[in-house]
């Protein structure tokens, strides 16, 4: 079993550099095997077809997302802190998967019922993560609100509108230079800034 996770994990692995290099569309599960020197019954025992490969290449980038802002999070900082520690790593992550355009919808791969689900799913699970620390932050006396859950969203929303913005200013197939990328880090910190404040105990 631990021989069989491994192999899947280094088909992943080898589909996010062929993705990130050629980009989804282009990509074929021959290119993937070719690329790791297995057979194609070898890769279609693990991924049958396409989809399910893009679903596991989602499913490991969220991951290993996710695992970066929990082991992040400290709940004795301050929200603003917080927040700025999280965009942090939201940033980090979409300039290292930047030519995937998973992390913000790829209209090709949002086509699709059982991607466009797993892609909600992750983002509820980011939502929910948000909802814990402006609870906690409310438990705390720093801010007050009677819907944490739509705080949450609010502000994820807003992350995502500003990632946007960067992607649609720079344009889709190249990558953002650091003046982008540090315009866009700069608006969402300064968003956090104006939504703490908001939301502080008067």
């Amino acid at each position: 079993m631990i021989v069989a996770d491994k192999k899947r994990e280094q088909i992943i692995e080898g589909a996010i550099k062929r993705f990130s290099h050629f980009g989804i569309n282009k990509t074929t599960m021959n290119d993937i095997a070719e690329d790791l020197a297995v057979s194609k019954p070898s890769l279609y025992y693990y991924f049958p077809d396409k989809k399910h490969l893009i679903l596991g290449v989602i499913e490991k980038v969220f991951t290993d997302f996710f695992e970066a802002i929990q082991k992040k999070y400290n709940p004795e900082q301050n929200l603003e802190t917080t927040l700025v520690n999280t965009i942090d790593v939201r940033n980090t992550f979409f300039q290292k998967y930047y030519m995937l355009k998973i992390a913000e919808g790829i209209p090709d791969l949002l086509n699709d019922e059982v991607i466009k689900v797993k892609l909600n799913s992750l983002k509820d699970l980011e939502k929910d993560f948000f909802a814990k620390v402006f609870t906690k932050a409310k438990e705390k006396g720093e801010i007050d609100h009677p819907d944490m859950s739509h705080i949450s969203e609010l502000y994820l929303e807003s992350l995502m509108g500003l990632t946007t913005m960067c992607v649609m200013e720079t344009g889709k197939d190249i990558f953002p230079d650091k003046k982008a990328l540090n315009r866009m880090s700069q608006k969402q910190k300064d968003l956090s800034v104006i939504f703490t404040k908001g939301l502080r105990c008067e």
